[in-house]
């Protein structure tokens, strides 16, 4: 058993090659200490934090790398990535600010927004009781951001069509499974899945692979909100404890999304469901490869980018 995790570890070494574990340990010793504080305090008082930083995390990492991009305020001069569709509902912006903050009162223009980002997720994803992992830093924040440039696997996709995404950015179908199943804390509004509920695929009808008591709750909570449009937990059974629960009601054709049903429909990743379903350890070890794989996506190192000084615009160029 020794062979394959030392493999793995090297491997995870040469992708993040670039970063380091510990990398601030001379520059800003407390660095991931004072991060940590803000993330327990927040979560603390709102265990929805964790969902929260993951979904902030995935969509910064899948459109330029996770160079911290999604942060950007929208300006009169140019539009940012938060204006994009599919961020239009990202949060937690705030607990970035916060650790930001703090971090340049100890040690100014040391860490990156992007590093914040990624350490704040894995600390977000420890408390709600998922793996511990350590995170390699030296990630530089992104001098750019643009909604054009946002392009994300949609919650009505396919596993084909999610898959081209994951690939593009250097993740395999396993990896794709694991991470979703950052669901197990998540939320969705009805409106994006509003039309497995009544209209599948233009059929008229419900979508034939949901469970049908899933269906009856769902179609009395988002009607029973004339005008507006609700959320429902992705895991209905432990929606703010990070376990493998959520793999479960797969099997069980409990998914709220299309994109989490279709795991467990699909020949390719079936079977990838049913393991992760039956074994929450390793579900932990592998969400948590992956967790460190995603975050060498892509990422600025040395003298590219920049070290922001506030998280949510460009510094000033001289």
């Amino acid at each position: 058993m020794k062979l394959p995790f030392l493999f793995l570890y090297f491997f995870l070494h040469i992708v993040c090659a670039d970063l380091q574990v510990g990398f601030y340990s001379s520059t800003c010793p407390q660095a991931e200490s004072i991060i940590q504080a803000v993330v327990k305090r927040r979560f603390n008082g709102d265990r929805s934090v964790t969902a929260a930083l993951l979904r902030m995390h995935f969509h910064d990492c899948f459109v330029r790398g996770c160079d911290a991009s999604i942060l950007i305020d929208t300006s009169e001069q140019s539009r940012s990535e938060k204006t994009a569709g599919s961020n239009l509902t990202v949060r937690g912006y705030e607990l970035i600010d916060e650790a930001k903050a703090a971090l340049e009162a100890q040690c100014p223009s040391v860490v990156s927004c992007a590093d914040i980002v990624t350490v704040a997720t894995r600390d977000a994803v420890v408390l709600a009781g998922g793996p511990s992992y350590k995170i390699p830093t030296g990630r530089r924040d992104g001098i750019v951001s643009n909604p054009q440039d946002v392009n994300l696997p949609g919650p009505g996709s396919s596993v084909p069509q999610a898959l081209e995404t994951f690939t593009a950015k250097g993740l395999t179908l396993s990896e794709m499974v694991t991470l979703l199943g950052a669901h197990t804390v998540g939320v969705s509004h009805c409106s994006f899945f509003q039309d497995r509920l009544s209209n599948f695929q233009g059929t008229g009808s419900p979508d034939p692979s949901m469970d049908p008591r899933l269906l009856e709750k769902l179609l009395q909570t988002c009607r029973s909100h004339s005008g507006q449009d609700p959320t429902v937990f992705l895991d209905k059974r432990t929606p703010f404890v990070f376990d493998n629960k959520f793999y479960n009601q797969v099997l069980l054709k409990r998914a709220v999304l299309r994109i989490d049903q279709e795991l467990g429909l699909d020949s390719s990743s079936s079977a990838m469901v049913s393991s992760l379903a039956s074994d929450g350890i390793k579900f932990g070890r592998q969400f948590a490869n992956a967790m460190v794989k995603l975050g060498g996506v892509e990422v600025l190192i040395g003298n590219a980018g920049e070290i922001r000084k506030n998280c949510r615009v460009f510094n000033q160029r001289s």
